[in-house]
């Protein structure tokens, strides 16, 4: 890997023993578009720069997946699948399928999630831009990044809007709550 702010992130994020297990174990789940991501990743970083322990403050383990089979069964399938494989962790794992965004997003927030073709795409939508990262194996043996708006500001704890984002109306609530498990967090454009 080239670049040093995804060597960095890398780093982080394979000093929490459950950020490894899950990584191993994804393959198992054989699901298509399967990464982890969001907060069991960024919050390594903003954990080492606090001197924190890796896994401190993270509340779960995200799993975006992508199938165009969008039933019930499919996805209570592969959650039943996940359950088994990561059981042993002792930690919370959300196991969702992508494609099924849309179908439920505007009933839970009241806006309408565009249509998206892959995980990548529900990976470049959080809320806040610098959370906007996925890892997953590759088939080298080594990681793939998709951090779709870079890895700068995470790095430098600024708190950013994401213009994909179809709730921006949320951004107060998100950046609260990760400024009360990292204080020093700065929100991009503001004194606070």
């Amino acid at each position: 890997m080239t670049d040093p702010l995804a060597t960095r992130l890398l780093d982080h994020a394979l000093a929490d023993p459950a950020n490894v297990a899950i990584l191993a174990r994804l393959p198992e789940l054989g699901v298509a578009d399967c990464w982890l991501v969001a907060g069991c990743i960024v919050g390594t970083v903003w954990n080492a720069r606090s001197g924190q322990p890796a896994n401190a403050h993270v509340r779960d383990y995200d799993i975006f997946y992508w199938d165009p089979d969008t039933s019930w069964e499919a996805k209570d399938a592969v959650i039943a699948r996940a359950d088994v494989l990561l059981g042993d962790l002792g930690v919370v794992h959300e196991v969702r399928n992508q494609a099924r965004v849309p179908l439920w997003f505007q009933e839970h927030f009241g806006s309408p999630y565009p249509t998206t073709a892959g995980s990548r795409d529900n990976i470049a939508r959080f809320v806040v831009a610098c959370t906007c990262v996925g890892l997953r194996p590759d088939d080298h043996g080594g990681f793939q990044v998709h951090a779709p708006w870079g890895l700068e500001d995470l790095f430098a704890g600024r708190l950013a809007p994401n213009p994909d984002n179809p709730t921006p109306a949320r951004f107060a609530q998100k950046c609260a709550s990760y400024r009360a498990r990292w204080p020093w967090l700065e929100i991009a454009g503001s004194a606070a």
